[in-house]
Order: structure tokens, then C-alpha cells, then sequence
């Protein structure tokens, strides 16, 4: 396993768009480091009203019901906290309301490092191509439009945002001091230089995803095999990937 950052602030804080990002994106990820000292919190930027394909489901039920799965999901990884910004989901533009809550959640916290989506990526291979399956090649993912805007806002609020005093100054009256980042953990980026084995968490990590019932709970033992084999390194093992960006303050 890669080290975490060695600091005495052991806060981490993961901007996720919906919920049940932050558990694919770095669950594993803030289960492991939780169990090494770190204090791990979630900011979901949107409502997660659009997910659910049950035509009998609302948005006006959806919200509510995600939220509390997020909650539990965040349990069973050790999160600490959970903090939602409610931005219309498929919708989220970027936008001074958003950045500012980001800003604020930074500031509040007061983390070493935060972990995101790539703003850049709309779509990349997955797999490599494998002459005994000629599918493979065309597997994919496709990096949903609310992850791009999360990840840009989120970076932005990074640097030089959270940092700067005359930005958001109305914080400042709050009691929110500015805050230096330390480190961003971007995931789904090509340029990947970090990754976490979670492989001893994994099973915590697939725990806390089947609390989101309202997206996997049909699935069941489907979804658990399926993502299984599809995480599944040529070395056996699991592993969260990242582009580990280090600020330079």
C-alpha cells in the first residue's frame, strides 16, 4: 500500500457529485486511512433526485432516501460527517452558491488533503485490449457531466479559493478562517502516480455501496460479484487510483 501523507493534520475531505460517488471514487480509500488515525468527512454536491429508474419513485421521495443511505454508507466506512449542497442533480452548473459551499466545508474542516473527480475526462478505455475477449477494448467510462463540474469547483476552491481572504470575505464574519490544502487526490484522471490497496477494506468498502438500496439493492449478489471482477487487478489485488497533486504553498 502507498503511505498516506505523513502530517500531523490527518483530515481528509472527499467532494463527490451524488451520492454513492464518494464510496466508488476514495470509499475504500477513507475506510483504510480512518484505521491509521485520519478523521474522514464527505460534501456531496448534489441531490441525487434524477437516480432511479422505478417508475414509481419521485424526487420529492429520492432526496431524502439518498441522503440517508449516504449517511450509511459513511458509517460503515468510519466517515465522520456528511455534508450535502443540494444542487438539482443532472443539472449542476458551476456557480459562486456552489464553489462558496465548497469553500466554506474547506474551511470549516480544514483539511491536509481532499479527494475528487477529473474535471478533465469525459470518456476513456477502461480496459485493455485482450485478444481472448475482443469486447474489451470498447468497455468504458463515461465521466458523468455533474463529476466534471464537482471536480473543476472542487479544485478551484482548492486554489486559490479557500486560500485567499478576499475571496468569500463573508466567512470571514462566520469565524471561518482561509485554509491552505495541502494535497488533492484526483480520481479517474490517466495520470495516475498514487494508489491505495484497499483489498483488506473491500468488503467494507462494498458493505457501505450496498446501503444505497435505491441503486443497488435489486441487484444483490449480481451487483457485489460483478464489481468484484471488475476492480479485480491482474495482481489479485484492489486498489484505489489517483492522481496525487501535491500545492505548492
Amino acid at each position: 500500500m502507498t503511505q498516506p501523507p505523513d502530517t500531523e493534520n490527518k483530515i481528509g475531505l472527499v467532494i463527490a457529485a451524488h451520492p454513492d460517488d464518494p464510496d466508488f471514487g476514495a470509499g475504500g480509500t477513507a475506510a483504510l486511512w480512518t484505521t491509521l488515525g485520519w478523521q474522514m468527512h464527505y460534501l456531496v454536491v448534489t441531490n441525487g433526485a434524477k437516480g432511479s429508474a422505478d417508475p414509481e419513485m419521485t424526487s420529492e421521495r429520492l432526496v431524502p432516501m439518498r441522503e440517508e443511505e449516504q449517511r450509511n454508507a459513511a458509517t460503515e466506512l468510519g466517515v465522520l460527517t456528511c455534508t450535502f449542497l443540494g444542487a438539482e442533480d443532472g443539472e449542476l452548473e458551476y456557480s459562486r452558491e456552489m464553489l462558496g459551499g465548497i469553500v466554506r466545508t474547506i474551511r470549516r474542516l480544514k483539511p491536509h488533503a481532499i479527494f475528487t473527480h477529473s474535471p478533465e475526462i469525459i470518456h476513456r478505455r477502461v480496459l485493455e485490449p485482450d485478444p481472448e475477449d475482443p469486447l474489451a477494448e470498447f468497455r468504458g467510462f463515461v465521466n458523468h457531466r455533474d463529476h466534471r463540474r464537482t471536480g473543476e469547483m472542487a479544485i478551484d476552491a482548492v486554489y486559490p479559493t479557500a486560500r485567499d481572504r478576499l475571496n468569500f470575505p463573508e466567512h470571514l464574519a462566520e469565524g471561518l478562517e482561509t485554509h491552505n490544502v495541502a494535497e488533492m487526490f484526483i480520481w479517474g484522471n490517466r495520470d495516475i502516480n498514487f494508489e491505495v490497496d484497499v483489498s483488506d477494506v473491500l468488503d467494507t468498502k462494498i458493505r457501505a455501496l450496498t446501503r444505497h438500496v435505491s441503486q443497488f439493492g435489486e441487484r444483490g449478489e449480481d451487483f457485489i460479484k460483478n464489481v468484484r471482477d471488475r476492480w479485480r487487478s491482474p495482481d489479485g489485488r484492489f486498489y484505489e487510483r489517483f492522481e496525487r497533486v501535491s500545492m505548492p504553498f
